[in-house]
Order: structure tokens, then sequence, then C-alpha cells
């Protein structure tokens, strides 16, 4: 393969970052030495790109200068909830939105307390405003959930669409994510005219915490299973 063929391969492929130590390499001004498909040595014209936009868009300056100084000041003495409120005073926000899931609602509640208490004006959305039943927006009906005792639960959609259009529609300076489920945090960002940060990511089974399952035994032992689960349902579809 020629040398241009091979970096079309690898702009192709992508990189992959998380196979170096790029705590001896980016962190420190270099190129890895580890990896061949590096950005910074497959995509230098875009990382020239960013340093440009860095220096020309005024927002995206502030932003990201704003962000490191709280990250700066607050490096491991905050919590998450500090460093949002350190930022959005810096940013000069006023107006905050909450968009919460109702499984958090208690949550979503104690964080508007905290915010007001830092002089912000808190608006907060829950998921389940609007009360669509899911078969109204064509999800089966098998998804409606019964309970034990034969009650009718989880009939109403979980709603991002409208909680983002309702936070446009008061013009927040900010939107705050608490507990959204996974893709329906996609689809209110995407519709959030006002910039959007992640305080709560939804793990019922972690008490909100994803990232405990890495390393634990209960992780190491649930994926084992899930992997062993699918490498046996692999084998049996090649006998097919």
């Amino acid at each position: 393969m020629t040398e241009s063929k091979n970096n079309v391969e690898k702009e192709k492929m992508g990189p992959t970052c998380y196979k170096c130590n790029s705590i001896n390499y980016c962190s420190v001004g270099r190129a890895s030495k580890i990896l061949d498909n590096c950005p910074m040595k497959i995509f230098p014209e875009i990382e020239k790109q960013a340093k440009e936009l860095y220096q020309k868009d005024e927002k995206i300056k502030k932003t990201t200068k704003e962000a490191s100084i709280v990250e700066a000041e607050g490096y491991i003495k905050w919590p998450r909830l500090k460093d949002t409120v350190e930022f959005a005073k810096k940013m000069k926000f006023k107006k905050l939105g909450l968009a919460f899931c109702v499984g958090l609602i208690k949550e979503a509640e104690r964080v508007a307390e905290i915010l007001e208490k830092y002089g912000f004006n808190v608006v907060g959305v829950c998921c389940k405003t609007g009360s669509l039943k899911k078969t109204e927006i064509g999800i089966p009906e098998e998804y409606t959930m019964i309970s034990k005792t034969g009650y009718t639960i989880g009939w109403i959609t979980c709603n991002p669409v409208a909680q983002a259009l309702i936070l446009n529609k008061v013009k927040t300076d900010m939107n705050i994510i608490c507990g959204l489920c996974v893709g329906h945090d996609i689809t209110f960002t995407q519709l959030s005219e006002a910039p959007v940060t992640t305080l709560i990511a939804k793990d019922r089974s972690t008490i909100h915490n994803p990232a405990s399952i890495l390393f634990s035994h209960y992780g190491q032992e649930f994926f084992s299973k899930e992997f062993k689960e699918m490498r046996k349902k692999e084998l049996e579809s090649n006998k097919k």
C-alpha cells in the first residue's frame, strides 16, 4: 500500500486516542509515538482549523476560556454542581433551565433550590410534560408497562421535544440536564437554543453514577455475562 493510500485508510478509521498514553504526548505538547492514527498526525489541518476558531469566534473563545478557568479554580475541590454555578456566573447567565426526569424530581428540586440561592432565575420542565401517550407517537403498546398489581404504568412518554421548546420560549441562557434518558437527552440537546450541560446522567442501576460500572466487580460480572450471551447467539446464528 502506498503512503498516500495508507494515510487515507488512517483517516477513514479515525483516531483511537483511548489506546494511547496521552499524558506523555498531546498533554505535554507532542504527537503520539504509539499511534500512527494520532489525530495530530492524520488531521493537522483540522487541528489548525480548531485553533483558528478559538482565536476568531468570540463565543467559542469565551466559553472555552471560562470553562478552563472554572476547572483550574475548582480542580478536585468542587463538585460538578459548583462548577456549573461558577461557569454560569462567569458567562453572566441569569436564567437557567432544568430539563429533568420525573424520577429525579427531588434531585431537581434540590438543584433548583441551590441555584436560586446563588441568585439565578430557575425554570424547570419535567419529562412527562404534555401527558403524551406512548402510542400517540408510534411507540408499540407492549412498551406500556404493567405493574404487579395490574396497574398501567409508563404509558405516558417522555417529551424532550416539549422540554426544549418550552425552555426556548422562556429564553433560558443555559439549560441543565438532570437525568434525561439516553436518546431523549440527544433530542433535547438538538432542539435547545441555549447551550446545554449535563449535571446528572441517569443510571438507575448505579445510583446515577455511570462510571462506577467500569472497574467494579458487578460491572465485570454484568458485561462478562452479556458478552458470553452475545457470543452464544453469534455461534447459533452461524450454524444456521
